[in-house]
């Protein structure tokens, strides 16, 4: 099974479906998420490394995928993502580690790709 495409295909299916109930609170939502990663005072790498750690304390392996996509195409490397990651650890505890398997799991697909 490819994770990414099996990812992205999910993502897309699903975003569709939220934005064809074209509810004004949900595309609010998806607008702030989208803004917030924007430049700013911290820079946009910055933000993704932040969200790829928040998204492994928080053990959501959909937003780890997509997370660990946009600090690649950021500019992340491996060490800082590896880096990142390790907060996520401290932060987490053991309860991350599945999610820390998965994510290394991910990345070595992505750079495969």
């Amino acid at each position: 099974m490819d994770i990414w495409a099996d990812f992205k295909q999910r993502r897309d299916d699903g975003n569709s479906k939220v934005m064809e109930a074209d509810f004004l609170p949900f595309k609010r939502f998806y607008n702030l998420d989208t803004l917030a990663y924007q430049e700013g005072a911290i820079n946009e790498k910055s933000k993704e490394l932040i969200g790829l750690a928040c998204s492994l304390i928080l053990r959501c392996n959909d937003c780890v995928l997509y997370h660990i996509e946009r600090c690649f195409l950021t500019g992340s490397n491996k060490s800082e993502i590896t880096e990142a990651m390790n907060i996520a650890l401290v932060i987490g505890g053991s309860i991350v580690i599945p999610h820390l398997r998965f994510a290394y799991q991910a990345i070595a697909e992505y750079k495969e790709n």
